[in-house]
């Protein structure tokens, strides 16, 4: 049960400002380690801040969406939901600096894959990213264990798609609403644009359900309120205040998604590019070089998944 869950102990937050503080500071301790020596124009000029990181992992979110769409065989909503976890979860404590979102990217999915049990092999994993497979093949491999301990261990996901078929059976059997069905699009399309946003590090996923089940119902040119109200909260009226304000807000998350202009991302991208080069060239020494590959599996190019 969610309530009881890790996901909501460890991973779910009290506000959008407890997640910017914690992506700002884990910028500032990257620069303040790997840029001690510089001053503040010096680092500016040298490394992403953290707008600059949010920018670019909201572009490889919808990467990462559009991997999970066209994969093959067709992979089950839940893997997309808790790759998107396992990728936010990821960069709230590292920065795209030092692990190329391209590699996590992939490797979340992977590690989604075998824990919704969706049995792929790491063959016909690979099978659904261009370039060279072996490579791509040893990087999410080498990565896996990686992302498992900076995900603490804390595997289990609970997404929105359970609470959501759960309501509709509800709303068939103790609503007004004919052809519930007619929902389901509206649904969907609202659940995949959530998890662009932050609703799923700080709202309970019934929580996220409900807001889709209200937003589609609304499209629909339908008004659940008293299915609310009078059905589903009929003996906790207490409860409903924090509730309406959830789903306000998580409607309002939803709504205010803007896609990321992607003039200043391939900025970004570049500037990022030249960072990685220059470590390159700072550690040419065989030990060293040994190790940056293990923190950052080495070739970005080889997970070419289409932009």
């Amino acid at each position: 049960m969610f309530p009881l869950s890790s996901q909501k102990k460890y991973w779910t937050f009290s506000n959008e400002q407890q997640l910017n503080e914690l992506r700002k500071n884990q910028n500032k301790k990257f620069q303040e380690t790997h840029g001690s020596q510089m001053d503040d124009t010096s680092r500016r000029e040298y490394f992403l801040d953290s707008s600059e990181e949010r920018l670019l992992l909201k572009q490889y979110e919808i990467y990462l969406n559009d991997f999970c769409r066209r994969f093959e065989p067709t992979m089950p909503k839940c893997c997309l939901g808790t790759s998107f976890h396992y990728f936010k979860r990821f960069y709230l404590h590292n920065s795209p600096m030092d692990f190329h979102p391209k590699e996590i990217l992939a490797t979340c999915v992977y590690l989604a894959c075998k824990v919704e049990e969706f049995n792929v092999s790491i063959g016909q994993f690979v099978n659904n990213i261009k370039g060279d497979r072996n490579k791509a093949m040893d990087i999410i491999l080498s990565n896996e264990l990686l992302l498992m301990q900076h995900l603490n261990y804390y595997l289990t996901i609970h997404n929105p798609y359970r609470p959501i078929e759960g309501f509709l059976i509800d709303i068939k059997t103790r609503s007004s609403l004919t052809n519930a069905e007619r929902l389901r699009q509206h649904i969907d399309d609202f659940i995949e644009k959530s998890f662009f946003t932050d609703a799923c590090l700080l709202y309970a996923p019934s929580q996220i359900a409900l807001a889709a089940v209200l937003h589609a119902a609304s499209r629909e040119q339908e008004n659940l309120d008293s299915y609310v109200t009078d059905t589903l909260f009929t003996g906790a009226r207490e409860k409903l205040p924090l509730l309406v304000e959830a789903i306000r807000k998580i409607r309002l998350m939803v709504k205010q998604y803007e896609i990321p202009p992607r003039d200043k991302v391939k900025t970004i991208e570049k500037k990022l590019e030249n960072y990685k080069e220059r470590m390159r060239k700072m550690f040419c020494d065989d030990d060293l070089e040994i190790d940056m590959q293990a923190n950052s599996a080495a070739d970005m190019s080889v997970l070419n998944m289409s932009h």
